[in-house]
């Protein structure tokens, strides 16, 4: 045998030792990070916002014609699709 079929044997022989070293010796594999819920900053900005304006709403004097029933209720209507929206994101 020459000297270079020697060397790639001992440097094979070598590199099978060492992976199979790493592999035996391994420990379990380490926890993924976890995704990070809730960071939806304008979700919840705007359902802060909406809850606000409920509340100016039902500080309003008088009725206006119905109107003033009618923007509450499509407030609470917004409030309840943003709190959606924020759970479907974060299940997803």
């Amino acid at each position: 045998m020459n000297y270079w079929k020697v060397l790639a044997l001992a440097s094979m022989t070598a590199m099978v030792f060492l992976i199979g070293f790493e592999v035996a010796h391994a420990g379990p594999a380490p926890e993924p990070l976890p995704f990070v819920q809730g960071n939806q900053p304008h979700m919840e900005a705007a359902l802060e916002h909406l809850r606000h304006a409920r509340a100016e709403l039902e500080k309003a004097e008088h009725n206006k014609g119905g109107w003033r029933d009618a923007a509450i209720g499509k407030t609470d209507g917004a409030i309840v699709d943003v709190k959606r929206g924020i759970a479907f994101a974060d299940t997803h």
